[in-house]
């Protein structure tokens, strides 16, 4: 069996193609990472990433697949082997942490789910997204905050579409029943 090889024209041809489908969706694509990285500056470092594991792995992308889910589910990936790593690292904690030290390491271990459901001006709404387990919360967000279809969900989230069906369901009955008035209990 021959293993195929780039030619020069082939390369050529993937980086025009990368440019002209790629590139287009970074407005989109930053929203995404400074929702799960908490900040501008490691939203650029965390797209940064998912760009240039993208272009690496472009030549294997399927041409007519989503390529909007397949970005997203490369920006989710990144962040989480980032996150794993920055884990596995010592932690230094200041010897006598101010309170303004103290806000800041919080804010810079704020999940994605953190990010956007405090954010929303409602309490209630941040306290009954709080409660989902994560599996409905997640759906629910990519769906209600992102925009994003059940298919594309599902290419993200690697599911099936009926389980991202269910999950919705399940989470918008569940936000339903905690956002009820205390009387209509």
């Amino acid at each position: 069996m021959e293993i195929p090889h780039r030619t020069p024209h082939r390369a050529e041809e993937l980086r025009h193609r990368f440019e002209a489908e790629v590139l287009p969706l970074r407005p989109r694509l930053y929203f995404a990472a400074l929702r799960l990285a908490g900040n501008p500056t490691d939203a650029e470092d965390l797209l940064q990433e998912m760009y240039l594991r993208a272009y690496r792995g472009f030549g294997r992308f399927e041409a007519g697949s989503n390529l909007n889910a397949w970005l997203h589910r490369i920006l989710r990936n990144a962040f989480i082997n980032g996150y794993r790593q920055r884990r596995r690292g010592p932690i230094v904690v200041p010897e006598d942490p101010t309170p303004d030290s103290r806000i800041a390491h919080a804010q810079v271990e704020l999940s994605a789910e953190a990010v956007v459901i405090d954010a929303l001006l409602d309490e209630r709404l941040q306290d009954a997204l709080w409660s989902l387990p994560e599996r409905y919360r997640r759906v629910v967000l990519l769906h209600d905050v992102d925009g994003f279809s059940y298919r594309e969900i599902a290419g993200i989230v690697d599911i099936p579409l009926g389980t991202v069906m269910s999950r919705l369901h399940r989470g918008h009955k569940a936000l339903r029943e905690q956002l009820r008035p205390a009387a209509a209990a």
